[in-house]
């Protein structure tokens, strides 16, 4: 998953150096940042440094966009483009930062500060959207851009910043452009409270297991960290388990215990639905009607109208389309799944038909009686280091590049790593910050962000500043950390959002890196697929006890396995999307039961009871307080075009080819937002994707 932190003008880009006039004695945010590459100093930054620094950065950002609208020249693209372009440099500076680590590492203090400075942002963000003076001269340049003899890039980035203000309210009348700012800073402080909730919930919940016979099933490695969570709670001697994945899923897998199984997993499914001080339901309700409200007031007749209008789909139609697709053989699979799994619980004595908390313990027992593969099998093989090298290594027999671990780098949590990435040549492409493990303070899942996006300006370029942040449970004792097979493919993924904000490139930065949503986890799915290739697991899959790389055996049972519970997969992932878009294709405000609207939506396309959507709404953090809200769709439609690009690969005879890397790095990575994504497709590809090779890897065709 990619997020982007609060940013301005609808622009994809993040901070450059702070000018020499935000310089303020004693905050570390309004200087030049005396650190290497730029660092953020987070040694010396402290909380009261934010609320200044956001307010210094809108003085001047606001002082910038005045200086353009007040600019007596004509319109030139110099003057409005690119000086639009470069402004906001400190605000985006500290916006960058402190919403970064808000995600990653929250307290009480932040989530007040949060609540007080989103808004500001929002509101200061939408003064310029929709500021009639600046989009007066945007439109005098849009309207004659075939006559201002600019490059193909320079024109692309005058359509993107005139489409910005349009979508943003510039067009809209003074009535609705009030209508549109309220809006606006209600979703703001919406979306953090739908986190803020969800965290607390997540951190709520417990399963304290005391009695050791409850514990029958589970690996060595699960029950020594259930008991560091406990002794680290104060209740040694015991067992927690929480609905943290890492903790979560060993236990739904291998535990005999059906009630506890039970209890684990409802705790995880009733987040933000317990009827608390934490509920999400009416949050995520009235943010829904507020969407609704905006996509009215800019001419759509959805919020998913507005959304996917300028993706690749450019259609809900098309999204429900080719949802429906892969739903309906998925969903095939899945029942026969399902009646596989049921015999076997039969055969063991269960005398009740399987329950949702039931899939993942009776999905191992299928696999080692169909593939005598047992996930724990492969654990001892994927040390946590060991997959990072494995990473690092397969990024070097693509682009040659190389990653050069540093220790003089500022760090915002001890146990964050830094690495210097250096191209071909031996020039730096910027730093990569690794966040592994869980806390507290922590939002759920993994994710990429920029502390500094690719800049180019007057010339000169900035290298971006990459984090990715995991989360795996930390190490217990003296072991080592074991990563499980999703854990060792979530490492993949974000390390390929993370190749594509290294590569990016642009002259401006509203283009530098821009994709469209559902092409944004193209970079990231695609680099999943060397993963599991044999010649790449023998290259880092290595015993953490002996070094011996993992055997031949292992690997083919791996490969065999490759469609093993996909039909449960690929319609949870659905579920999931089909449910983000129904509740994004409201074409009317009303009253929701949001529990009520969420099973109809399932029952309507058939959804099994034994599966529930990867994400219910009350925790559905991608569509309520992240960025895809009628775009949760995008990883299956990425997929479709990974699919295909990783086949030209396999094609080659060559999984390293290095041509191949070579146009995808240029075309793709690089040069993304330079042309109709599609077009710059093709330029890697030379043919149209298509979905074959999609169905096939699922094992659904």
């Amino acid at each position: 998953m990619k997020k982007s932190v609060i940013l301005l003008l609808s622009v994809t880009v993040l901070a450059t150096s702070c000018k020499e006039s935000a310089k303020q004695p004693g905050n570390p945010l309004m200087q030049k940042f005396e650190t290497p590459f730029q660092t953020p100093p987070f040694d010396k930054i402290k909380l009261a440094d934010y609320k200044p620094a956001f307010e210094e950065g809108m003085k001047q950002h606001k002082a910038e966009i005045e200086a353009i609208v007040n600019n007596p020249e004509e319109p030139t693209f110099e003057n409005t483009i690119v000086a639009l372009d470069k402004s906001g440099e400190l605000l985006n500076q500290a916006s960058s930062i402190f919403f970064n680590l808000y995600a990653a590492m929250t307290n009480e203090e932040m989530q007040q500060l949060a609540m007080e400075l989103s808004p500001a942002v929002t509101a200061h963000g939408d003064e310029i959207n929709m500021n009639p003076k600046l989009f007066a001269r945007i439109k005098t340049l849009y309207d004659k851009r075939e006559t201002l003899g600019l490059d193909s890039l320079a024109l692309r980035t005058l359509e993107l910043y005139y489409d910005d203000f349009v979508r943003g309210g510039a067009n809209l009348n003074e009535a609705d452009k009030a209508k549109m700012m309220q809006l606006n800073g209600e979703l703001a402080k919406l979306s953090l409270q739908f986190g803020d909730n969800l965290l607390k919930e997540t951190n709520a919940f417990t399963l304290v297991v005391d009695n050791e016979n409850d514990l029958a099933g589970l690996p060595e490695t699960a029950i020594a960290a259930a008991a560091a969570e406990a002794k680290n709670r104060g209740m040694e001697g015991k067992w927690v388990f929480t609905v943290q994945k890492p903790s979560m899923l060993p236990f739904l897998t291998y535990a005999k215990n059906r009630d506890l199984r039970e209890k684990l997993y409802k705790g995880y499914y009733m987040r933000g639905n317990n009827n608390n001080a934490n509920d999400n339901k009416a949050v995520l309700a009235k943010m829904v009607n507020l969407r609704t409200e905006k996509a009215k007031l800019l001419g759509f007749d959805t919020y998913a109208d507005y959304v996917i209008d300028v993706n690749m789909a450019k259609t809900p139609k098309e999204v429900y389309d080719f949802l429906g697709r892969v739903w309906t053989p998925a969903l095939k699979v899945a029942k026969q799944e399902l009646a596989e799994m049921q015999a076997i619980a039969n055969k063991e004595g269960l005398k009740a038909k399987l329950e949702s908390w039931d899939w993942w313990y009776y999905a191992e027992k299928l696999r080692k009686q169909k593939y005598d593969l047992d996930e724990s099998e492969m654990a001892p093989y994927l040390k946590l280091e060991n997959v990072r090298d494995g990473m690092f290594q397969v990024a070097n027999k693509l682009y040659g590049i190389t990653l050069e671990k540093r220790t003089d780098i500022p760090l915002y949590q001890s146990e964050v790593e830094t690495y210097e990435v250096k191209d071909v040549d031996g020039s730096s492409l910027g730093i990569l910050y690794l966040d592994y493990f869980t806390r507290a303070s922590k939002s759920a899942g993994a994710w990429m962000t920029e502390f500094r996006h690719y800049t180019k300006v007057d010339g000169k370029e900035e290298m971006p500043l990459v984090s990715v942040v995991y989360n795996f449970s930390p190490a217990v004792g003296d072991a080592p950390v074991l990563l499980s097979w999703d854990d060792t493919e979530t490492m993949f993924h974000e390390f390929g959002h993370a190749l594509h904000g290294f590569f990016i490139r642009g002259d401006y930065k509203r283009i530098a890196g821009t994709i469209p949503q559902d092409m944004i986890e193209l970079p990231s799915q695609v680099m999943e697929n060397w993963a599991s290739e044999p010649e790449v697991l023998k290259m880092y899959a290595k015993h953490y006890q002996t070094g011996e790389p993992m055997p031949d055996v292992l690997i083919q049972k791996i490969q065999e396995s490759g469609h093993f519970n996909q039909g449960f997969a690929t319609v949870e992932y659905i579920a999931a999307s089909l449910l983000d878009m129904d509740w994004y294709s409201q074409s009317e405000v009303k009253d929701f039961d949001v529990n009520a609207f969420e099973k109809a939506s399932m029952d309507k396309y058939g959804l099994i009871k034994e599966i529930l959507p990867r994400y219910r709404s009350t925790y559905f953090s991608h569509i309520f307080d992240g960025g895809y809200c009628a775009g949760y769709y995008v990883y299956l439609w990425a997929e479709v075009l990974d699919a295909d690009a990783f086949q030209a690969f396999k094609s080659s005879g060559d999984i390293y080819n290095k041509d191949l890397a070579a146009k995808f790095r240029k075309y793709v990575l690089s040069e993304g937002g330079y042309d109709d994504p599609m077009k710059q497709y093709i330029k890697f590809r030379g043919q149209h994707p298509t979905e074959d090779p999609l169905l096939m890897k699922r094992g659904l065709k």
